[in-house]
């Protein structure tokens, strides 16, 4: 069942909440797009979270990336659709995902060293750490997505006809 929005942290806490879209911001202009979606997609399915799953396929699809990669993610150890460098990224998003039970073990760390630079990796941290927040706050306010809300931002990002 479909609850009714709990409450709307952008109305109840704003400036606290303008910082998390900074953040966002910031995360946005260190880390891949393509890779991002990636990152936000999977850790929104182990999460849960319909809002962000919702979005993120939405912003994904929009920016380009075909539709089997996006069907395939929550099986992308098993996929040949994924590079070893967007794999080492979805490890480490997978591990600090479920920390309580993984611990961010050495191992998804030290594989990401292949692909990415350290300051990369604390991006990719950072990414990691932003969308779990997200989760947990859409979750827990109950918000749903509504696509039309975004809309304008779709706009912005999609070039114009030649």
């Amino acid at each position: 069942m479909v609850e009714p929005l709990r409450m709307d942290l952008s109305k109840i806490a704003p400036e606290a909440y303008r910082h998390y879209l900074q953040l966002e911001g910031l995360i946005g202009q260190h880390v891949d797009r393509k890779l991002l979606h990636l990152i936000k997609l999977r850790a929104s399915q182990i999460n849960g979270c319909s809002y962000c799953l919702a979005m993120h396929t939405d912003e994904a699809l929009r920016d380009g990336e075909p539709t089997e990669r996006l069907t395939l993610l929550d099986a992308w150890e098993e996929s040949p659709l994924y590079s070893d460098k967007e794999r080492a990224a979805l490890a480490w998003i997978e591990e600090v995902t479920l920390i309580a039970d993984s611990g961010a073990g050495k191992e998804s760390f030290d594989a990401l060293k292949a692909h990415f630079s350290e300051e990369e990796i604390g991006w990719l941290t950072l990414a990691a750490v932003q969308i779990n927040a997200w989760n947990r706050l859409a979750i827990s306010s109950r918000a749903q997505y509504d696509r039309a809300m975004f809309a304008h931002s779709a706009k912005e990002r999609t070039p114009e006809p030649a």
